[in-house]
């Protein structure tokens, strides 16, 4: 199994949710995050005052699936999160040993 941990802009989120529930992916968890790139922020104007914001707004989400769906799974969310534009995020990719669901205590690719 493979968690997928995607780093997007946040108006994306509704497409890369769509296009994971397409391919057949059902749970994903979300989180808000900030943080910067290569972009390394901007800056803003406040009552007269520039000031620079290096923390942008992201959504970061999160994905277990089986090792054959990795590969419809990044593309998925790759194809859906991209503006073309610097900032769009990144996918990482990692191993995941056990997973135990807690009500019934099925492990491995049954809890997932």
């Amino acid at each position: 199994m493979k968690k997928i941990e995607a780093i997007i802009k946040p108006f994306k989120l509704d497409e890369v949710k769509d296009a994971l529930h397409e391919i057949g992916l059902q749970g994903l968890t979300v989180m808000e995050a900030k943080g910067f790139g290569r972009q390394k922020g901007h800056t803003e104007l406040y009552r007269g005052a520039e000031y620079v914001v290096d923390f942008l707004p992201k959504v970061k989400v999160e994905v277990i699936c089986s090792d054959d769906m990795l590969d419809r799974a990044v593309e998925a969310i790759q194809g859906a999160a991209r503006t073309g534009r610097i900032g769009d995020g990144k996918i990482f990719v990692s191993d995941i040993s056990e997973v135990i669901r807690i009500r019934t205590g099925e492990r491995g690719e049954d809890a997932v």
